[in-house]
């Protein structure tokens, strides 16, 4: 039966991807890539030799009614992302919602997403927590960050290397500079870090060494909490 099949992808390391997402990008008809060319180094290394095409935040609008009547005419396709799972702060959401709304199957495989290590590597309670995935860049960026300092569990955040001293910044005006905080980096690579402490000292460990790789900033709850 014909299908839309979610496949994720690793987040760094290679030995990440699981046995049923190479069965499953090996044997559909053709497989959707955030970036074909980074994708490309994906499917080399598995002898994965699968048609690609691309399917991006840039054309997603464009090429999803084409994709759902591929399906529906009987073609089974695989998304997949440059590293982790689609549809989580990457493209996917729009065709899978599509795809429901069609009556065309959806299946999602488990598999790596950055935010489940920063999580658990962090220490803070992970019984109750928020994803918040990227803060706006500019507008409304205040209000939402005014907003997570209320909620009374851990907040997840995606960030990149340039805005992170800012954020932690602004993570010490909004929830005080107190709050315990855990940075992790360069998940599941060789330079793999974690650096938790209060914002204060985070802060500083990062206003002194270089900072590279995806971040997610794990924030813990008020004291009280």
């Amino acid at each position: 039966m014909s299908k839309l099949i979610i496949v994720p992808t690793p987040i760094g390391n290679l030995d990440d991807i699981t046995l049923r997402a190479i069965k499953v990008l090996k044997s559909v008809d053709v497989i959707l890539a955030e970036d074909t060319r980074n994708s490309g180094k994906l499917l080399k290394h598995f002898d994965i030799e699968t048609k690609m095409t691309s399917y991006h935040q840039h054309n997603e609008h464009k090429v999803i009614d084409d994709i759902t009547l591929r399906i529906a005419n009987g073609e089974t396709i695989a998304l997949i992302t440059d590293a982790g799972t689609p549809a989580i702060s990457d493209p996917g959401f729009l065709l899978v919602r599509k795809c429901v709304s069609e009556n065309i199957e959806v299946e999602c495989l488990p598999g790596p997403t950055a935010f489940v290590p920063a999580l658990v590597n962090s220490g803070l309670p992970s019984n109750r927590f928020f994803f918040e995935g990227f803060l706006p860049h500019k507008k409304g960026r205040q209000t939402r960050l005014k907003m997570l300092a209320q909620f009374p569990y851990t907040v997840v955040l995606y960030e990149s290397t340039h805005r992170l001293l800012k954020t932690l910044l602004q993570i010490g005006e909004f929830f005080g500079a107190n709050r315990q905080v855990s940075v992790s980096r360069e998940l599941t690579k060789i330079h793999e870090e974690t650096v938790r402490g209060t914002v204060t000292e985070v802060a500083d460990y990062f206003k002194n060494n270089v900072i590279k790789g995806e971040i997610v900033i794990v924030i813990g709850q008020a004291a009280n909490d």
